[in-house]
């Protein structure tokens, strides 16, 4: 059995670059910084970031590339894939990247584009949050429920 797979979640290091393939297909590429925090066997605290490439193809890299933007929260889900090309010198280069089969919008900060982590919440023309208090508390019916009425 095999398996590749890579889930990967984390914030853009730039806008996402948007291209057509001559087919007609939509591809965008952009790149994901993760950072990992540990300590050392002398207690004090390291830091690591790792940057992963991403692409996506069609509908999904369409979405990527108009919502999406430089420091965008994104969770990213698909298959690593390495790539090899000669350059001008003539020299094997390669490109370790993730195909996105799922690209799943993170957090948003307050003005910035839709997001599926967060709840969306309409605004009153004061600018307060009307569904804040909805969202802090479940408002539960004054009914008493007969388990005769249930149906299943």
């Amino acid at each position: 059995m095999y398996l590749n797979k890579a889930l990967v979640i984390g914030n853009l290091t730039r806008d996402p670059e948007n291209k057509a393939l001559p087919s007609g297909i939509q591809v965008s590429s952009f790149s994901v910084a993760t950072n990992r925090t540990w300590k050392d066997k002398n207690g004090a605290k390291q830091e690591s970031v790792d940057y992963h490439n991403i692409v996506v193809f069609g509908r999904q890299a369409e979405i990527v590339s108009q919502y999406l933007k430089k420091g965008s929260s994104v969770l990213v889900e698909g298959r690593m894939q390495t790539r090899s090309w000669d350059d001008k010198d003539g020299s094997k280069r390669y490109r370790t990247e993730i195909v996105a089969d799922r690209v799943q919008f993170g957090p948003r900060k307050e003005g910035g584009a839709p997001s599926s982590f967060s709840p969306s919440v309409s605004k009153d023309e004061g600018g307060n949050s009307d569904n804040k208090a909805a969202l802090d508390t479940i408002e539960y019916p004054d009914d008493e429920i007969n388990p005769d009425d249930i149906p299943f």
